[in-house]
């Protein structure tokens, strides 16, 4: 105990002030709960501890509560620590002369740890061992000890057959049609309390978390009623606009949720169309923590670029809330990816039919409005295939009309060579009439004569 407080007292002159009003906070707990037992084993250590105490108090580098404490132990000295006696009355059970220290143990001889201890033996002679300890508890606590401590142990098992008992009786007692009547008095309750209670359960465990690992492990311990997984997905995009400014966090969440399992990334999916369609009502720091979340799961996989689709960027369908954020997706996108490799994934033909709305090719004025959006931004890198295809407009507008006068050029020709084949069939037609009608004049008159 000397060795241990001298290590506190010389380690207070080395320290900080917090570092020093904590070690002398710590000090001072120690001495008052072993201070008496110290002045009778060594009084000239416990003087020396009290003389650092002092010069402590004079040099004022300690807070005032610990002061206060070590005020308080001085004059705990001065009534020779008559509240905290070295050995308290309740606790002196063994006399002296049976105790059973350990004073020879050093730290240079040899110990014997029995290792053998810490495994189950069986007892061969369990009996006669269990009445020698019988003997050796009722000398040391006392019969009246002993039988109270028996008493409430027996009042306690008493008490839990006593419960079992009334919940036993209470299942039989009850009749066969509980069941059913359970079923047909169900109550639905529509006020969506479990919901509201999932969704804080959900807000709690983000804001408590230190790292995104940890919440993660905490998010999938809660068990989720089938179709809510969805709420998760919508709680982390509210926490996310909450913050002043985007924290990656939320982003490595999101993308951890994303590869576990696919029921969430769906939800993501629809939270990325639904959030687009209302983004109008979102100020300008909630839709920057949206953008930059959602560019983070795309940058890193967590989404398909499928949901491009969703994205139509013409002067129509596009709103300056929807720019905004059209234009901070990209632009992390690009800063992530790099400008040559976001246009490589742009240009990928497998996925021309989920740009079709982002980059248009349907009218001239709709290519322009995105060659310009994209130029504006910085990013006029990714509009190369629509400048060409702008150029390029022209000349497939001459090769449509073209093509479109000989195809009615050729339904001409068509309709006038069926018209020549009629007026042709109709004059054959006419003579071979007027041949029949001259063959019955001959007959007729030969008739006559």
């Amino acid at each position: 105990m000397l060795f241990f407080s001298s290590i506190h007292c010389t380690s207070i002159k080395s320290t900080s002030h917090w570092n020093c009003s904590w070690s002398s906070n710590c000090c001072s707990s120690f001495i008052t709960e072993c201070g008496a037992l110290l002045y009778d084993l060594q009084p000239k250590g416990f003087n020396r501890i009290f003389d650092r105490f002092r010069a402590i108090l004079h040099e004022g580098e300690i807070d005032k509560r610990v002061q206060y404490t070590i005020e308080s132990l001085f004059e705990l000295r001065k009534k020779s620590f008559v509240s905290h006696p070295p050995i308290r009355s309740g606790l002196d059970l063994v006399e002296l002369d049976d105790q059973i220290t350990h004073e020879d143990i050093n730290l240079d001889s040899k110990l014997d740890p029995e290792d053998s201890l810490n495994y189950f033996h069986a007892d061969e002679n369990f009996e006669e061992n269990e009445e020698k300890y019988k003997i050796i508890r009722e000398e040391i606590l006392g019969e009246d000890v002993i039988q109270e401590l028996e008493g409430k142990k027996n009042r306690g098992t008493g008490e839990l057959e006593s419960e079992d008992e009334e919940e036993g009786g209470a299942d039989t007692d009850q009749p066969t049609e509980a069941p059913s009547n359970q079923n047909e008095n169900k109550i639905l309750d529509n006020t969506e309390t479990d919901l509201i209670n999932l969704r804080r359960t959900i807000y709690l465990t983000i804001m408590s978390s230190m790292d995104f690992e940890e919440c993660a492990h905490k998010l999938l311990k809660i068990k989720f009623p089938p179709g809510q997984e969805k709420e998760l997905c919508n709680m982390l995009i509210e926490c996310c606009c909450q913050e002043k400014t985007y924290l990656r966090f939320y982003g490595l969440l999101g993308q951890r949720f994303c590869d576990l399992d696919r029921v969430y990334r769906e939800g993501f999916e629809e939270c990325f169309a639904g959030q687009y369609a209302t983004i109008h009502r979102l100020d300008t720091n909630k839709l920057r923590n949206v953008a930059k979340f959602f560019a983070h799961l795309l940058h890193s996989d967590g989404l398909p670029w499928t949901i491009m689709e969703y994205i139509r960027l013409n002067e129509e369908d596009t709103t300056s809330s929807g720019r905004i954020f059209i234009k901070i997706i990209f632009q992390e996108l690009a800063e992530y990816l790099g400008l040559p490799k976001l246009n490589d994934r742009l240009q990928d033909p497998i996925m021309q039919p989920y740009y079709s709305n982002l980059l248009p090719r349907d009218s001239p004025q709709n290519t322009r409005f995105a060659i310009n959006f994209f130029t504006y931004i910085g990013l006029g890198g990714l509009t190369e295939g629509l400048r060409e295809h702008l150029k390029n407009a022209p000349q497939r507008m001459l090769e449509q009309q073209q093509r479109k006068l000989e195809s009615e050029s050729d339904s001409d020709s068509s309709d006038s060579d069926s018209s020549s084949d009629s007026s042709s069939s109709s004059s054959s037609s006419d003579s071979s009439s007027s041949d029949s009608e001259s063959e019955e004049d001959r007959k007729r008159k030969r008739t006559r004569r």
